[in-house]
């Protein structure tokens, strides 16, 4: 459940602006997240302590290494899950309580800060746990996983609960999916194999899916024969095996697998408990903001969330141009204006008030990261539309970028910026580009668009399995329009525009990702 599945208040921006003193954010780093709330300073470390908590457990699950994440998870904690659906589709009134954005700026994730438990735990904290179980798939779990097995994935984590001794318990049932399990029309197996939730009749049936994704999920984990199955299943997914033939030779009867899962829905449903507390690592640090600072969290939250939506982006302006006045020495502020203008549609967008805001973000603050690639990205447009541009403009267009970079060798969106100077330059990327794009998608595998252009990289250089590899991830994905599929046709249109050319599967190893 990403954007489309996962508010602020309905005048959030007109209350920013008319009384940003009555706003109080605060700031949570952790070695995993960054972390914006409104609420208590104690209930944002308790929190802060169980996402860490949570982000051990599956690394403990999973053998992945720990550490300080150079490219942690901005998460912005709203006060109530009808501000995150408002955040979600511009407009009140819907179910949405939170989601995951895998943005270009930077992956973050909604939730809310209601404390309402059905059964179980918050439900608040359940729609994190799933949103943040996607984002660690996304970055930790590098196969091709079917829609309903990351949907089920996601569920059967997101219930994860500790004890006082910080022990993790493990499986614990949805029950926020029991009314659309117990009193809706089911969704046979058969159907959930091979469908995604964007395909179902209405959310009915969408909450049905989940259910039922969780269910078959939890019955999967429950014995070592059923993840054996499972094993060999995702395994042959991922190797390209048609869908119907995975799921046929690794489960066997699909209707018995179907009956199977009847029977275990109404069977006492076990988890389980780690056997050690789980250790969080790292230190926990709050702060609160400065006013300008606060002031700006609504309203980068607003814009990010708005998407192509010029009117939010801007009423979202209109807030940032007023806090300027107001805060006129702040870089951070600057940026924000311009990257709201810049975001406009062509038709919309003053590209000088951009221009201007951005320059006076670069004047406070020479070496603001995201400005100098801002500014890049402004260079570039100027420089495509000028028609006769010489490598000279495109050197022009480089400079911040590079400049962000060696600020921030660990920032992806730099070294992304960069090598896309060269396509949109029309040129071929020196493998210093290709490089730099190969450690954006190292920090950042989750960004479609980095994996995309690292995707057409390798085919470019012959390396069509790896390329075809990344792409199935995209086609997999449980909201993916078709891009993905798209992207993988193209692919193979490329591979088959090289058999029999030197070069293809056999050029030299590419960057490592």
């Amino acid at each position: 459940m990403n954007k489309a599945g996962l508010g602020l208040m309905a005048g959030i921006v007109a209350v920013a602006i008319a009384s940003p003193a009555d706003a109080k954010w605060l700031r949570a780093d952790t070695n995993n997240f960054i972390i914006y709330s409104e609420g208590a300073e104690r209930d944002l470390r308790d929190f802060a302590e169980k996402l860490e908590r949570f982000d051990a457990t599956l690394r403990n699950r999973f053998k992945i290494e720990g550490g300080k994440d150079p490219n942690p998870l901005t998460i912005y904690l709203v006060e109530s899950a009808s501000d995150a659906g408002r955040l979600a589709s511009g407009s009140r009134g819907s179910s949405i309580a939170g989601f995951y954005s895998p943005s270009p700026e930077g992956s973050f994730a909604v939730s809310n800060r209601e404390d309402f438990v059905f059964r179980g735990t918050p439900q608040s904290q359940q729609t994190l746990f799933h949103e943040y179980t996607h984002h660690f798939m996304r970055r930790f779990l590098p196969g091709a996983f079917p829609a309903w097995f990351i949907e089920g994935f996601a569920e059967f984590y997101s219930t994860v609960d500790f004890t006082r001794e910080g022990k993790a318990e493990i499986g614990k049932p949805a029950f926020g999916r029991a009314v659309g399990l117990l009193t809706m029309p089911k969704i046979p197996a058969e159907t959930l194999l091979f469908k995604r939730p964007l395909e179902m009749r209405n959310s009915g049936q969408v909450d049905v899916y989940y259910g039922r994704a969780w269910l078959l999920t939890h019955m999967l984990f429950s014995d070592r024969t059923r993840i054996e199955q499972l094993g060999s299943y995702i395994d042959a997914i991922d190797r390209g095996v048609d869908p119907a033939k995975a799921a046929n030779d690794s489960f066997g009867d699909l209707a018995k697998l179907d009956q199977d899962l009847d029977r275990y829905m109404k069977s006492r449903l076990a988890h389980r408990m780690t056997n050690d507390p789980i250790a969080i690592a790292g230190p926990i640090t709050v702060t609160a903001m400065d006013p300008a600072q606060d002031a700006i969290v609504p309203l980068r939250l607003e814009r990010l969330s708005a998407d192509d939506d010029d009117e939010r982006l801007i009423r979202t302006r209109d807030g940032l141009r007023k806090l300027a006045g107001r805060h006129p020495g702040d870089a951070a502020v600057w940026f924000e204006l311009a990257m709201a203008e810049w975001g406009l549609s062509d038709e919309k967008r003053d590209k000088a008030a951009a221009r201007a805001a951005v320059d006076k973000a670069l004047a406070i603050d020479p070496e603001h990261v995201r400005a100098n690639v801002l500014l890049g990205e402004m260079l570039a447009a100027a420089a495509e539309e000028k028609k006769d541009a010489v490598d000279a403009d495109w050197d022009a267009v480089r400079k911040p970028i590079i400049l962000a970079n060696r600020t921030n060798p660990d920032d992806p969106v730099p070294l992304y910026g960069y090598f896309r100077t060269f396509m949109e330059q029309g040129v071929r990327p020196p493998s210093i580009a290709v490089d730099g794009l190969a450690r954006a998608f190292q920090l950042a595998p989750e960004n479609i668009e980095t994996r995309v252009s690292y995707a057409f990289a390798l085919a470019a250089d012959g390396h069509f399995d790896r390329a075809i590899a990344l792409a199935k991830i995209v086609a997999f994905d449980p909201h993916d329009g078709g891009r993905g599929d798209e992207l993988m046709k193209q692919l193979e249109t490329m591979r088959a525009g090289t058999k029999g050319k030197a070069g293809d599967e056999s050029a030299a190893d590419p960057p490592k990702d």
